[in-house]
């Protein structure tokens, strides 16, 4: 029982807004291309500020790895900053993917 409770705890979700020149320099498809490749759920989605949402879903340190490539982004980009917001793992998504 003990090992459950541990491997429960390793599952966690997570909401990064990227900030910076993150809009039309494939951004969202890198994005997508890294957390599948981790294994995880969830998507990616331009937002109206200029601003990338990305919400991850899986094992917390694919989601922590995820987060280091968001901060590095594709050869076009330049991230200035990474908003996090942890919260329990929920499995609301079957695959990773861009949302419009």
């Amino acid at each position: 029982m003990q090992g459950e409770i541990s491997n429960a705890e390793e599952f966690s979700s997570a909401t990064i807004l990227v900030r910076g020149r993150v809009q039309g320099v494939y951004f969202r498809r890198f994005t997508v291309e890294n957390a599948r490749k981790l294994g995880l759920t969830g998507f990616a989605q331009n937002m109206s500020d200029g601003s990338v949402k990305v919400f991850a879903e899986g094992n917390r340190h694919s989601i922590q790895r995820l987060i280091d490539f968001l901060h590095i982004g594709p050869a076009h980009a330049r991230v200035d900053d990474l908003e996090i917001s942890w919260s329990s793992f929920a499995s609301e998504f079957p695959d990773f993917s861009i949302k419009r």
